[in-house]
Parts: C-alpha cells; sequence; structure tokens
C-alpha cells in the first residue's frame, strides 16, 4: 500500500465502538469501511448514523470486505479472545479494548497469536496520550523527581452510587469480566507501572458499596510494591461523596502530582508547572451529536474526552502499520502489555479472595 493511501478498518461493537473508535479512526486516516454487532437492527441504525457502508452481525462477513487492514474490537471483555483470534487468523492488525481478557490464559493465546502472525497489536490504554499522563511519563522518564519511591492514585466517583442505575448484564458480572476493577483498575495499573515501574506484589480488597445486585465489584483498594518503593490505587464509581482525584508520585529529590490537565512538581528549588510542548498535544475531535445516551453507562462511555487521545493512539497504530516513525512520543500499550496488566489483575482478585500477599516476582 503506498504511504500516503487510507489504511482500511472495521469497528466490532455498536456503543463505545461508534461513538469513540470510529471517529478517532477516521481523525487518524483511517477509511471505516463496516460495523460489526449483535443486534442486526441496531447495528444497522447505528452504521446509517455513522456513515460506515456495511453494518452486519458476521464477523466473517465484515472481515473479508475488502481493503480491510485492521479490526478495533471494542465489545464486552469476555468475547475480546475469540473476536481477536479471528482477526488474527484473517491477518488484519489489532486494537483491542481493555480489560483485555478473563484471565491470564487467554490474555497470553491473544497475544500468542499475534506475535506469531506478525500483526501490529495495540490495547486500548488511550489515557497514556492524556498530555498530562504523557507529560508527567516524560518527566518520569528525565529524571524529575529522582527515583520513584511511592505513588498515591485515587478516583472516586458517584456515578454508580443509585443501586437502580442500568449497567449491561456482562458489566456487573465477574464471570464475564465485568465491574470496576476492569474497567477503571486496569487503567490505574497501567499509569503506575508507568510512573514508577514494574510491580513485583499486590495486596488488596474488592467490595460493592451499592446493592446493585452485581457479581462484580463497584470499589476496589490495591496496595503494590514496585523494585524501589510501592503505592497505593484505590477507585469506587459508588461513592456518594462528591468526586475526588489524586495523583502524586514522591521521588528521592521532590515530587509529581496531577491536577487535570496540569502537572507540578515540587523539589529544593521550589515548587513549578511543567510545560507540555506541542509534541505531547492532540487535536480537539467534535464528538458527533447523538441520542445514544439514556443511561448513567451510556454517559459513561460517551465521553467525548476520549476522542482526542484515541486519535493519537489509533495515528500510534498507523505509523506501526507503516513502520514509520511515530508522530507522538509517548509508546501505545500492546498486547505485551495487556499480558503484564492481566497477571496483575488476577494477583488482585488473588489476594481479595484469600486476604493476602500475591507475589508477581
Amino acid at each position: 500500500m503506498p504511504s500516503n493511501a487510507n489504511l482500511g478498518a472495521i469497528v466490532v461493537g455498536t456503543n463505545f465502538g461508534v461513538l469513540t473508535h470510529v471517529q478517532a479512526l477516521r481523525a487518524a486516516g483511517f477509511e471505516v469501511h463496516g460495523l460489526v454487532g449483535r443486534d442486526p437492527e441496531k447495528t444497522r441504525e447505528r452504521a446509517a448514523w455513522a456513515n460506515i457502508p456495511v453494518g452486519v452481525t458476521s464477523l466473517a462477513e465484515a472481515l473479508g470486505l475488502p481493503d480491510v487492514d485492521a479490526v478495533a474490537i471494542s465489545t464486552p471483555p469476555h468475547t475480546h479472545a475469540e473476536i481477536a483470534l479471528a482477526a488474527i487468523a484473517a491477518g488484519k492488525h489489532v486494537v483491542c479494548e481493555k480489560p483485555f481478557a478473563r484471565d491470564l490464559s487467554e490474555a497470553r493465546k491473544m497475544l500468542d497469536a499475534a506475535e506469531a502472525a506478525g500483526i501490529v497489536h495495540i490495547l486500548g490504554h488511550e489515557h497514556r496520550f492524556d498530555v498530562h499522563q504523557s507529560l508527567a511519563y516524560q518527566a518520569m522518564r528525565e529524571g524529575v523527581i529522582g527515583e520513584p519511591r511511592m505513588l498515591t492514585h485515587i478516583m472516586e466517583l458517584p456515578m454508580f452510587a443509585d443501586e437502580k442505575t442500568e449497567v449491561p448484564d456482562w458489566w456487573g458480572d465477574a464471570s464475564e469480566g465485568g465491574g470496576w476493577l476492569g474497567a477503571n483498575g486496569i487503567h490505574m495499573i497501567d499509569l503506575a507501572r508507568n510512573l514508577m515501574g514494574e510491580i513485583t506484589g499486590v495486596s488488596a480488597s474488592l467490595a460493592t458499596l451499592s446493592d446493585h445486585g452485581w457479581s462484580a465489584e463497584d470499589s476496589f483498594s490495591i496496595h503494590f510494591r514496585t523494585p524501589n518503593g510501592g503505592g497505593l490505587l484505590q477507585s469506587s464509581i459508588s461513592d456518594m461523596a462528591p468526586p475526588l482525584f489524586a495523583t502524586r508520585v514522591a521521588g528521592t529529590r521532590g515530587a509529581l502530582w496531577i491536577e487535570p490537565p496540569n502537572v507540578f512538581v515540587a523539589d529544593a528549588s521550589g515548587t513549578r508547572q511543567l510545560e507540555a510542548g506541542p509534541e505531547l498535544a492532540h487535536r480537539e475531535v467534535a464528538a458527533k451529536p447523538h441520542d445514544y445516551v439514556k443511561t448513567t453507562y451510556d454517559q459513561l462511555c460517551a465521553s467525548a474526552n476520549a476522542i482526542g487521545p484515541y486519535t493519537c493512539l489509533y495515528e500510534a497504530f498507523r505509523d506501526r502499520i507503516r513502520g514509520v516513525e511515530p508522530s507522538h512520543p509517548t509508546r501505545p500499550a500492546t498486547f505485551d502489555d495487556a499480558v503484564i496488566g492481566q497477571r496483575i489483575l488476577d494477583a488482585v482478585r488473588e489476594s481479595d479472595r484469600t486476604g493476602g500477599w500475591v507475589e508477581l516476582g
């Protein structure tokens, strides 16, 4: 394919897939040829709304469309492996949403298949490309606060505090990869790895604050260690109090903290705000107006804030497919990161079950 020709993609998933992935793919220069969903009428309707030529329920049919180079998977986590393995077998490059899999064994199968096929594989950690996270990661790589020793990362939200909050059946089902740990905890784990280094052990507890009737959690608290430090990751989506956010890492020569969209450092010279260079910026992509947001869960999926970072992610995906220099300095997460993240998620759940410390090595 000529370097100036648009790559072609299909999107699997008619909710976040349509509202975010389709728009970000197009902003990054992809042509979206098909949409795959479970409900025929809903899939055709949303394909028409998004100006996608083909809306079908058959993944095989969509994979067989002409000029399809890539597949974006935005479906419930328990479906990821089957879809990803089919896309990989068809020779397509793949972006897969998180949570990546139901367990480590499933995650490793997907990574092994992707590596054997030689395709480009990216995990949907779009927040790596948020300007404030990219800036914080850059500062840590440059050793601005010395060696990182302690991270505190807290996010408390009241969105699902009402026990009548409507969510898809899979979201409240632990066996299908549902719950707040997979939805948000994996983002927090990824941030911890980028700020602190690899996680070597965890002690954790999972909780349900509201009586939703779920088998999955709506809250978690994770104490983790790294080779040179550790920290706390804590979050709930059912805390009735006003929202609470805190991200702070203390190091041997200072401290860094994030107050989106800003990043600050305090050290012996005083306190200062870090400035992001133009290389970290992402284009603001306006979300297309829609009538699909009817529940609190829909609101969670429909945030326009994800489209800009996802555009950067898809630009990185595009650059890797074409084999050119990346247009953004932040490294996208891959299926390798997905396997590491899944191992940590499994360890968190094991710690919650046993009440003990779980070593990761």
